[in-house]
C-alpha cells in the first residue's frame, strides 16, 4: 500500500508501541511482497504480523487473509491478537459461519485460521495475504499447496518462525539471497524484557537448544541423516 506506514498505524491507532527491530520491520513492510522473520520466542513476530493483517483487512474490502499454523492453536493465538486490535479500533466482527477460527469485518474482509494440513488449506483462492506461523514446523507439501492461493491477487506472503534444523522451505528462504524479500533474524538479544537469569537457565538445558530457540541459528537437530544444504 503506497504511502501507508504500518508503524505509525500501530502506534497511533492500535496502541502497539513497536521499537527497535520490530519498528524497522513494520516501517519497511509495504515495500515487500514476501517477509520472513526468523526470530526467538517473545520477539513479537506474531504481533507484527497481526498489525499487517489488520491493516490489510481494513484497507481492502472483501479480501481474504489466511493464517496457517502447524496446529490450530498456533494460528488461533495470532488470530486472537488480530481480534484484539480490531476491538481496540471499535470494529465489530463476526465469523464466516464455515470456519470456527475466523473473523469477518463489516467491509466483507475476513481472516481465517487454519491448521497446516493439505486437506484443510486447499480450495482457497484470491487470498490477499498468507501468514504462516511457526513456518519451520510446516511441511513443504502444505506450503506448496498454499502458494497458488496468492496467484490471482499477487498476494503477500509472511513467514514467521524460530528455526527447526537445516531443512524445509523456511530454512531455504532464510539462507537465500533472492531479491525482493524482507528477511530479519531476531535473536533473544533483541528482547530487552527477558532476564539474564532466565536465559542462563535455558542455556543450561543444552547449547544446541539455546542457539536454535533463542539465538535463531539453524542447528542440525539430528532428526535427519544429512543437512539439506549439503544434499
Amino acid at each position: 500500500m503506497a504511502g501507508f506506514n504500518p508503524l505509525a498505524f500501530a502506534r497511533t491507532y492500535l496502541g502497539f508501541m513497536a521499537e527497535g527491530p520490530q519498528a524497522d520491520v513494520l516501517e519497511r513492510a509495504p515495500k515487500y511482497r514476501v517477509i520472513a522473520l526468523n526470530c526467538s520466542r517473545q520477539w513479537g513476530k506474531s504481533t507484527v504480523a497481526a498489525v499487517l493483517a489488520v491493516a490489510r483487512l481494513l484497507a481492502r474490502p472483501g479480501v481474504t487473509v489466511l493464517l496457517v499454523g502447524p496446529v490450530a492453536r498456533q494460528s488461533g493465538e495470532t488470530l486472537l491478537k488480530v481480534r484484539h486490535f480490531l476491538k481496540v479500533l471499535g470494529v465489530k466482527v463476526g465469523t464466516d459461519k464455515v470456519n470456527e477460527d475466523s473473523a469477518v469485518l463489516p467491509n466483507g474482509s475476513r481472516i481465517i485460521g487454519l491448521p497446516a494440513m493439505k486437506d484443510t488449506v486447499r480450495g482457497y483462492s484470491a487470498v490477499s495475504m498468507l501468514i504462516i506461523d511457526e513456518a519451520a514446523f510446516v511441511d513443504d507439501d502444505v506450503y506448496l499447496a498454499l502458494r497458488p492461493s496468492l496467484a490471482v491477487l499477487n498476494g503477500d506472503l509472511i513467514l514467521l518462525s524460530t528455526p527447526n534444523g537445516r531443512r524445509g522451505f523456511f530454512y531455504r528462504e532464510m539462507i537465500s539471497d533472492r531479491p525482493g524479500v524482507l528477511r530479519h533474524t531476531g535473536p533473544v538479544t533483541e528482547c530487552t524484557h527477558i532476564s539474564e537469569e532466565f536465559l542462563a537457565e535455558e542455556r543450561a538445558q543444552g547449547e544446541s537448544h539455546f542457539q536454535q530457540e533463542y539465538m535463531c541459528e539453524f542447528v542440525e537437530t539430528g532428526r535427519y541423516p544429512f543437512d539439506e544444504a549439503l544434499a
